[in-house]
């Protein structure tokens, strides 16, 4: 029996990116069902959408961030696996099946993780890794693609948010996407669980895609800002590790990162963003820490060095 499958692609806006996702879609190797969730688009996004009808669309009323719109996506289908695919994502036609076939491989796993590129043909990411103070990290970012090598560079904890693929028993079983987090964190998060829920993950090295979100550089704006900082208070909080052996080396890397931001930028948004999402951490169901892919090679430094962009290991 084939293995059935849900793309969900969330979308805010800019037709054109959305309608090159969803040819590339149009064209993969396995057969799958797409869902596009349109959060709200300031456009025509939701009626261009309309004329599509070999796709699900589900309309949300207001704009309410991206797990949200991943969650709404996730509920109206009902396939075994799920595949979170950024609208700013080319998918190669064979990705969908060769994250299928890694997930049929390894029952065991609830998450596999595809190679993306940037348009210049660098490696946008192979999935997350996480340093002990759970900070989360694109893997092998920058790098030549005959560089890449699970097995030699940092652990692999889950899927990085633009292309993941998700068992959606696993994903019963430890919860969607956390919709505190508006913007950035949530898929950290999703992976801390699955990977303490005893869901790890594997690799798919031969499922490609192109990012095109990859291509950006340079200073974030604040509201990116704010919202990353929210989403490293809410985690910091929820997963208590401040508390922890690794408690005292998280506030001291915060605090250098954040006293860099302000310097940088003249602003406290990523200052405020993350004591914002500390305090909304207060109420939030708390997390366990039991996390095995924890690479605690990532040192104090090496931690620093990530934070500036040199992720390439």
């Amino acid at each position: 029996m084939t293995t059935s499958v849900d793309v969900i692609v969330p979308v805010h806006g800019n037709w054109k990116v959305t309608e090159t996702c969803l040819r590339s879609l149009a064209a993969q190797t396995h057969e799958h069902r797409v869902v596009v969730v349109d959060d709200a688009s300031p456009d025509d996004t939701l009626e261009r959408l309309r004329e599509h009808p070999h796709v699900d669309v589900v309309a949300l009323e207001r704009n309410s961030g991206f797990a949200a719109a991943c969650n709404a996506g996730i509920r109206h289908g009902t396939g075994d696996i799920v595949i979170l695919v950024n609208n700013d994502v080319v998918a190669d036609t064979a990705m969908i099946s060769e994250l299928v076939a890694a997930l049929d491989a390894n029952p065991h796993c609830g998450s596999a993780v595809p190679v993306l590129t940037k348009p210049d043909g660098r490696i946008d990411a192979y999935g997350l890794c996480v340093d002990p103070t759970l900070a989360g990290f694109t893997r092998f970012n920058g790098a030549q693609m005959d560089q890449v090598d699970s097995d030699k560079g940092w652990r692999l904890l889950g899927p990085y948010g633009a292309v993941a693929a998700f068992r959606r028993s696993a994903l019963t079983e430890v919860g969607l996407l956390d919709e505190a987090i508006f913007m950035y964190g949530e898929e950290l998060d999703l992976a801390l669980r699955l990977d303490a829920g005893g869901w790890p993950t594997t690799a798919a090295p031969h499922a490609r895609g192109v990012h095109l979100g990859g291509a950006t550089s340079g200073r974030s704006s604040a509201s990116q800002r704010r919202r990353a900082g929210f989403g490293r208070g809410y985690l910091l909080r929820t997963y208590g590790v401040l508390t922890g052996r690794y408690g005292l080396r998280a506030v001291v890397t915060e605090l250098i990162v954040c006293v860099g931001d302000i310097a940088l930028s003249r602003d406290f948004a990523s200052l405020s963003g993350r004591i914002a999402g500390w305090r909304a951490g207060r109420t939030a169901q708390k997390r366990s820490r039991a996390v095995s892919a924890v690479d605690r090679r990532i040192g104090f430094v090496t931690s620093l060095r990530l934070r500036l962009g040199d992720r390439r290991a």
